[in-house]
């Protein structure tokens, strides 16, 4: 049976197995460090272009994070050593940023954690460089699309299952596989709590939506079969058949009536071609 507790000042700041539920000064904390967030996600999408490294990304990153008087949680995190994660076409998650080079054509998500006052604000987002095939520009586009079928979904009275389905059938429809291995999870003053937040399953199941909720929603979508594997620096995870993979990520928190999306991109800039958005 699952179980909900109130935050209060004296609740731990640790993963629990009970489902938080904030009030309103957690919802304008995740507000103010979402925004840090994906203001940087905007910012960086001028720099991905044909030439330079992921390592040029994630130092931008890095010192973007501490202009802002926030804390890049990831340095550090049971050993990661860098501000980002940055994913390039076959990679599905939690890519190492390094001197590899981009090129014309490819794909990559780009993950950050900006932490204000305690408050982790989640996000991902797709950059396409340069031009694309138009099958990994499908992809990006139907990632997205599942994510925001998901958010419709986040609103009390639901359960998890539903927002797990939505984004299941919609990738299913085109094709596409959704990974199993990787779950979106609770958020606040917690970087991973409960509850885990799958990406796909049966409407009407799994823990009901209740206000005050906050997590993260952030399907993994490839064009092949499902299946992952870690590489040997127990970090990367790339699709078995090397098949090109793609998500996006929001942090969310149920209210009253629906939900609210903390990590909405300032610019306007949701989804890619940024240069048009913009």
């Amino acid at each position: 049976m699952t179980r909900y507790i109130d935050v209060t000042p004296d609740t731990p700041r640790e993963r629990m197995n009970v489902i938080k539920l904030y009030g309103p000064d957690a919802f304008a904390g995740m507000r103010v460090a979402g925004q840090i967030s994906a203001r940087i996600l905007d910012d960086v999408a001028g720099l991905v272009v044909p030439g330079v490294t992921t390592t040029a990304l994630d130092d931008f990153i890095r010192t973007s994070i501490e202009a802002a008087g926030a804390t890049a949680i990831n340095i550090g995190y049971n050993g990661y050593a860098h501000a980002s994660c940055i994913s390039v076409n076959h990679v599905v998650c939690h890519g190492i940023p390094g001197d590899k080079m981009l090129h014309e054509g490819d794909i990559l998500n780009i993950d950050i954690t900006s932490v204000v006052d305690g408050w982790h604000g989640d996000t991902s987002r797709m950059y396409l460089v340069g031009t694309v095939p138009i099958k990994a520009r499908k992809l990006v586009d139907v990632t997205y699309e599942c994510l925001m079928l998901g958010i419709e979904q986040a609103k009390p009275g639901n359960h998890l299952g539903d927002i797990g389905h939505a984004i299941q059938r919609h990738a299913e429809k085109h094709r596409y596989s959704v990974v199993r291995d990787f779950v979106g999870h609770g958020v606040g003053l917690v970087y991973h709590d409960q509850p885990d937040v799958y990406h796909y399953g049966r409407a009407g199941q799994g823990p009901e939506l209740k206000p005050g909720m906050i997590f993260t929603i952030e399907p993994m979508i490839n064009i092949g079969k499902p299946g992952v594997k870690i590489l040997d620096d127990d970090w990367t995870a790339v699709t078995r058949d090397r098949s090109l993979s793609a998500q996006f990520e929001h942090s969310i928190g149920i209210t009253e009536t629906g939900c609210e999306i903390f990590t909405t991109s300032p610019g306007g800039l949701h989804r890619p071609p940024y240069a048009a958005a913009s």
